[in-house]
This record gives C-alpha cells, structure tokens and sequence, in this order.
C-alpha cells in the first residue's frame, strides 16, 4: 500500500516555524477576523435602510441558506442531513433553535436601526453570565465562589442600568437570554456551525420567502425597487452572516477554547465603541456604571475561568509525573495516531459553533 504523506511532515528548517505554530497563527487571524467581524456589523443594517427590520430578517434568513449552501457543496458536507431528518427530537430541536434565533437576529437588527446600539453591545456583554445563570437553575450546575460574585455583580449591574434607562434594559435581556437559550439547544443539537445555520435557515425558508413575497404583493418590498445597489446588498445579508461563522469554525479547530473565549469579547466591545463614538449614542453617568459593573464582573469570570484551567493543567501534569513508567500507555502507532486526530479535530469541528455558553469556557457567535 503506498504511504500516506500526510501522517508525517519534514521539520521546520531552522529559523522557520513549525507547522503547529502556522496553524495556530492563522487559527487565531481568524477568530480575530470572525469576532470583529460580528462586531462591525451594526455598521451594515443602516445601509439597508428604508427596508424594515422584519424585511431584512427575511433577506437574511433566504440569502443565508443559499450562502451555505454552496459552502456545504464545495465542502460536499451533505451527510447529516440524512442523519438529521431521521432524528425527530434533534429536528425539533434544531426548529426550536431557528425560532430562538429568529427572535435574536430580528431584535438585533432593529435595535441597530433604532439607535440602541449601546443596549444591544451589552446585551452580548452579559450573556456568559446569563448563560452560568440558565446553567444553575435548568441544569442544576453548582458554581465556584468566584463565579457567584460576578453573577451577583452582573445582577447589580443590571439594577443599575434599570435606573439609568428608566426601565429594565429589555433589550439586553431578551438578545442575552435568547441567545443562552440558542446555545443550550445548540449544545443538544451537536451540529457544526455551517450545518447548522444551514438546517435552521431551511427551516426558516419557506416563512422568510413567504414574508417577502407578501410584501411584494402588496407593494410594500423595497427589494428592487430601491435600485440595483439596494437589492445586492440585501442578498448580501447571506454573506456577512456566513463569512464569519467559516472564519470561527477555522478558527476552532486551531486554537484553544480558552484563546476563544477571550476574543469573544471584541465582538461587544466593538459594537460598544460604534455606538458611543461613531452613531453617538448617549451614556449618562448611571449607564456608564452600569456598563462598568458588567465589566467587571466579566473580569471576575475571565479570572477564575483562567485560574481554574491553569490548576487542571498542572494537576494533570502531576498525575502524569507520578504514574510509572511500566504503567505508561505504549506510543500509538502511526497510523492510528493520525486518526486520533483527525476524529479530535472533526469532534472539535462538529461542535456548536460560536455560541456563547461562559467566559473562556465555551465561546459564542454573534448576530
């Protein structure tokens, strides 16, 4: 049988580095660019503008499916679908996933054509908190000290900014628990990120398609109708929601969760800067140390999530300098050494994609 070429590589010449650092450089070039990317995007919905948000949901959710569509062609990733329709409970859940982010993404893109920009950028801000919160009351997890203290201050956070705005911040709340939402579904699901926005949007298809071709009919769709510029850029809703989950799901399978979970925060703080600096939302006092007591918390968290990873990988390398070496596992062979990794990078792969579920522990995506 001729060799495969691929379970060996040449090492790196001197002076230039290894193959493990490349990937790990362009892993984390793009989750930078997936992040940032999902934090400029409020800089995109106003160009949609006179079309209303429910129009450019709709827009969305059909130019998303034809997007990924032809990214699973190329990729000829057509198996789970098979899979998927024969499993009745993982379908429901994935409808049950399209509604929650149907919600989601329509809020977002209001909220951006409405000037809560703001609002919204902390509504990302405290959804690892949101999310450690679902996970103690649906899923009974029990917390570490430090982990409380940043969800108690991120519920103080939360009062306070109900009084700076006058009324609960509605916003925030609704764009952070339907996203946690999305992700404990997601999580059930155990679909990769592309196959699953793909089954999602099928899902949304017929109703988005239905939608738009009611608004045509009753002469109200601005798709077309606002010039040939206006209808490309509603048909590219699909690829500014799709470019950067492919960037994410590069980035995943490169870097550590841990990376991951850190750059997940210029996505908000991206949006935050565009809302204060460049749409010139206001921020009175109260609403600043509102936004001061998230961050905060979310340090709190950040913290304990490093601390906590660091003292399990110490502790795993005492465990192993103390297991003899007569007890040592023999070296796999070659062969099935490389398809260890392999199944490793496909599982890290096919896990949910950038949903936000905590703080360095298990990164989300943005709207």
């Amino acid at each position: 049988m001729k060799p495969s070429s691929s379970t060996t590589s040449a090492p790196a010449a001197p002076g230039e580095p290894d193959e493990g650092a490349l990937s790990s450089r362009a892993g984390l070039l793009n989750g930078i660019a997936a992040y940032s990317m999902w934090g400029l995007v409020p800089l995109f919905w106003p160009l949609l503008m006179p079309s209303g948000a429910g129009e450019i949901l709709a827009h969305r959710m059909v130019w998303s499916l034809v997007v990924v569509g032809v990214v699973l062609l190329v990729l000829r990733r057509w198996s789970w679908a098979g899979e998927l329709i024969r499993q009745p409970k993982r379908l429901a859940l994935v409808t049950v996933a399209a509604a929650v982010i149907t919600v989601n993404w329509g809020l977002y893109i209001w909220s951006v054509n409405n000037n809560h920009v703001v609002e919204a950028s902390l509504g990302y801000f405290i959804n690892p908190l949101v999310t450690i919160a679902m996970g103690v009351l649906l899923l009974k997890e029990r917390l570490r000290p430090v982990q409380w203290a940043a969800v108690g201050t991120g519920l103080a956070a939360v009062l306070v900014l109900a009084f700076g705005y006058g009324q609960p911040p509605w916003i925030s709340l609704v764009l952070a628990f339907s996203f946690a939402t999305y992700s404990l579904v997601k999580k059930k699901v155990n679909l990769g990120g592309v196959e699953s926005l793909a089954a999602e949007t099928a899902i949304q298809f017929l109703p988005a398609l239905g939608f738009l071709l009611w608004l045509g009919a009753r002469g109200e769709s601005t798709f077309g109708t606002e010039g040939g510029g206006h209808a490309v850029l509603l048909a590219l809703t699909g690829v500014v929601t799709a470019v950067p989950l492919v960037c994410f799901g590069a980035a995943a399978i490169r870097v550590p969760l841990s990376t991951l979970g850190l750059l997940q925060y210029l996505a908000p703080v991206f949006q935050f800067a565009l809302g204060v600096l460049y749409f010139k939302e206001a921020m009175p006092p109260e609403r600043w140390a509102g936004f001061g007591l998230v961050w905060l918390a979310l340090t709190l968290l950040t913290w304990d999530a490093l601390r906590t990873a660091r003292a399990n990988r110490a502790r795993a390398a005492e465990l192993a300098a103390r297991l003899p070496k007569a007890q040592a596992p023999a070296p796999a062979p070659l062969a099935a050494s490389a398809s260890a990794s392999a199944s490793a990078s496909a599982s890290v792969e096919e896990a949910p994609g950038p949903e936000i579920v905590a703080a360095t522990e298990d990164p989300a995506p943005r709207p």
